[in-house]
Formats: structure tokens, sequence, C-alpha cells
């Protein structure tokens, strides 16, 4: 079983998978010089933590198919510890980094995916398109009618090429006939060799040059304690949306402690800390990269392409990397949302909106996903504190009021639950049916205390009935109604 599912995550799709693999091998380098140089360090340092991710990511990953390597969301993370520390420091927040991720991987909280809403996902793939547009707009302002013509053209080639030949990525045909016509016609226009040099060697083993001090670890460990955050959850959003596009299943606490493996292996080669991309996984998708091969072919092929090969590749023009971007932006966005906010609910169109905007506004994908998860959180628990209500009954020959209580009972309902209760009725006894109620928390203990305190100070005994394992034992934890030394705290004396 184990085999077959090695020998198709690996050799199921390979001609797909190798195809693929090229296409992002050259959708990689101008990214991962463009991070490095936010990140205030060599591009080089980009260019080899892509290859170096990569690599280790397709051995590794829980996720077959899905790109890692430098990203901008971590590049900005990293700025002010370059700034002030120097790329030493970087490399030992990197390797810190990655035994952070590591032990996220063994805690398993690779499983609280599972409180991300559907909306939330939805706000920040929206995001996540504008942004890489937004990203391409530098390329397109201030320049000649060369490139517009070169962006139009390779947008052409993109949607039209495969009504001719689905076998071959259109964006890999875009790449190449643009290059070669820039090449043959000479276009004075801005290519990847302008976005800085291309290393001309392979990477060496390189452990940090910094003392290994109680001092370093308190400079280092905030940036990699932030970085390893933003890096899982980047990573566990990516994974969950290739899951959607192949309709296939990840394993996310694997990927958290691969995502650990690969930045300490870029860190002890002189690259930066990275994670999943989005953009170029949704670029191995839809070019057919399905498999462990198209990642492990991207990072390959990168390398080879920057140390053997800068000189062709420095020819690339970005109006053809523009291209695919912007392809990547179209295809990234979730039109449909648009269409779903007339049937939809306001609070879960209000979530995906609030997403979308911090995303957009701080260019920070995890204060998105942080806000989107907040916002659901709230208004989930208002929705079921709604759906909690109290009835009553009154047996005249015992004189004796029955509330029966339905519904979860928690610090949203619990003020609801309180003021359920005629605590001024004159009856002798009081029954509490909690048959068909659950109680989650303290503060709903806190509320159930307080009705029946008010009940027996009224005149009235009290008995309580009906209550599940779950609920009885947070209550006789923590419920203090039965018990006279605490019972004054709970009213306050009064």
């Amino acid at each position: 079983m184990l085999l077959s599912s090695t020998r198709k995550d690996w050799f199921g799709n390979v001609r797909g998978d190798v195809l693929a693999g090229l296409v992002v091998a050259l959708a990689l380098i101008p990214e991962a010089i463009a991070f490095s140089i936010i990140a205030g360090v060599d591009p080089k340092v980009g260019l080899y933590a892509s290859f170096c991710i990569a690599v280790v990511i397709a051995f590794t990953g829980g996720r077959p198919g899905m790109i890692s390597a430098a990203t901008g969301a971590m590049a900005l993370l990293m700025v002010t510890l370059v700034k002030e520390h120097g790329l030493e420091y970087l490399l030992a927040a990197t390797l810190l980094t990655g035994v952070l991720q590591i032990v996220i991987g063994y805690l398993r909280m690779g499983e609280l995916m599972r409180f991300v809403s559907r909306s939330v996902v939805t706000g920040f793939v929206n995001a996540l398109a504008i942004l890489i547009f937004m990203a391409q707009l530098p390329e397109l302002t201030n320049v000649t009618w060369h490139v517009y013509a070169m962006t139009v053209a390779g947008l052409g080639i993109i949607y039209l090429f495969p009504l001719i030949n689905k076998t071959i990525p259109s964006p890999l045909v875009t790449i190449v006939v643009l290059t070669g016509v820039s090449m043959v016609m000479g276009l004075e226009i801005r290519t990847v060799g302008d976005l800085g040099d291309l290393p001309d060697t392979l990477p060496m083993f390189l452990w940090p040059d910094v003392p290994l001090t109680l001092e370093t670890l308190q400079i280092i460990f905030p940036y990699a304690f932030a970085l390893a955050m933003v890096g899982i959850l980047e990573s566990l959003m990516t994974a969950t949306i290739v899951d959607d596009l192949t309709d296939t299943p990840s394993d996310k606490n694997r990927e958290c402690k691969a995502q650990g493996v690969a930045n300490i292996g870029s860190g002890l080669m002189g690259g930066m800390a990275g994670c999943a991309m989005i953009g170029q996984s949704v670029i191995n998708v839809k070019s057919g990269g399905r498999g462990r091969l198209s990642t492990l072919i991207a990072g390959v092929v990168l390398l080879i392409m920057v140390v053997f090969l800068n000189p062709w590749v420095s020819q690339i023009p970005m109006a053809a990397l523009v291209a695919v971007m912007i392809m990547v932006s179209i295809g990234t966005f979730n039109w449909g949302s648009f269409k779903d906010l007339k049937k939809y609910p306001l609070s879960t169109n209000i979530v995906m909106v609030v997403t979308v905007v911090v995303v957009v506004w701080t260019h920070n994908l995890a204060y998105g996903v942080f806000a989107g998860v907040l916002l659901a959180a709230l208004f989930f628990a208002n929705k079921v504190g709604h759906f909690m209500y109290v009835t009553s009954q009154l047996d005249e020959a015992t004189d004796t009021r029955r509330y029966s209580v339905i519904g979860q009972v928690f610090f949203t309902s619990s003020e609801k639950f309180l003021a359920s209760f005629d605590f001024k009725e004159a009856v002798d006894h009081v029954v509490i049916d909690l048959t068909r109620a659950h109680f989650w928390d303290i503060t709903a203990v806190g509320a159930l205390d307080k009705a029946v305190i008010k009940f027996r100070r009224e005149g009235a005994q009290v008995e309580i009935i009906g209550l599940n394992e779950a609920s009885e034992t947070i209550v006789d934890r923590f419920g203090v109604h039965d018990k006279p030394e605490e019972i004054d705290k709970v009213l306050g004396g009064h």
C-alpha cells in the first residue's frame, strides 16, 4: 500500500510533473530575487533558499504537488533583523524557525486548520489573488509600449495555446516565445537580469557565524517564532487550496514538520526561511503538476538555470513572467464569491470581506487569517447562543415549577439563561431539567449557580435533573451551589 502510494506520488504523472516543474522554476527566479531584495539580502540568498526548500519538501512534504520556496510574507518579517544584525543572524533565525516548525508538527497543530472556516479560506484566496496582481503593477508603470504589447501577447498565448495543444503548458510556451522575440528584435525592455546578479556557484554548507549565547537567542527568537507561525499558516492554507484544486487529501502535520526540515536545510545552505507559495502552487497545478516530481524538478531546474544557464535566463523579459502571474491572479481569484454574496448569510460575507481587506491593507496574510478566524468564531458563538431557550410548566397540585432548558449554555447564552427564570414567583419547589442542554464553560456553570442560589433565597427547593456526563463533570468541578462556604462569592456577598 505504502509502496503503491509512493510510486503514484512520484511517477503517476511524469510528463505533466516535468513540464509543470519547468514552468514553476522559471516563475520562481524573479520572485526569489525580488523577495531577497525586500529582505535586504543578496539575490542568491533567496535563490538558494528556493532551490533547497523545494527539493527537501519534494521528499518530506505532506502535500504532493505543492511548491514551497522563499516568499514575500516571510521576507517582510526579516527586514529589521537583517538591517540591525546582518545576514548571519538571519541564517541562525532560519535554523531556529525550522526547529520550531518541527515542534509544531509533533504537537499536531496542523489539525488547527479545522477551525479555519470556508469564508476565511475564500477571503484568503481572493486577497492573495489581488496581491499577486498588485505585485505586477510596478512592471507595468512608466514603461514603453513594447512591455504592454509583450504582456498582452503573453496572455493571448496562455489562454489560446491550449486550444491547439494541451500537452505543453501554455505558460512555458509564453516564456520561451517572448524571450525569443525579445532577443531577436533586440527590445529594450526589463529582463530578469536587471533584477540582480544571478549566482554562478552551487550552494555550500554554511554554519551561521554567530555566538552561541543566550543573547543571540534573545535576538533571533522573536523573529524565528513569527517566521515559524506565518510559514506554517501560509503553508497549511496553501495545502487546503491545493487539496480543493486536485480533490485529494494531504497530511497537514507532516507538512508542518517538512517545512521545518526544509528551513533548516535552507539555513545551512545560506538561504532564507520560506514556506508554501500559493501563486506557484496554482501555476504547478494549472500546468498539470500533481506529484512530488514536479516540486523536485522545479527546485533542481531553478538551480541549474541560475548557475549554469544564467546568460540565457537573464534574458527572459519580465513582461513574460508578468503575463504568467496575471494568469495566476485571475485563476486564483474565486469569481463565484461575488455571486455567493447574495445567497450567503451576512456574517459569512463579512468574514470573507474583512479577511480580504486586512490582508490587502497590511500585505500580511497572517493578520487577515487571524482577523477572519476571530470574526468567524464570534459570529458562530453569537449564533449558537441564540439557539438556547427555556420553557416552563407549573404543577399547581404540588406547587412545582418545572423549567426545561434546551440548547447550548456558555458565555454568550448565560445571560439569556438567567433571564428565563422568574425568581420572584412564590413556589415551593423548582425543577431545572437539563436533559436537552449542555454546559460548556465556567460562565455557564456560574449562571446555573446564580439561578439555584436565587431560588433558594426566595424560599424554594431546587432540584437539578438530566445533566449529561460532560456537563455534570464541569458543574461538579466548578459549581458552588452545593458548597455553602462558596455561595457568598457567587453573588458578591449580597
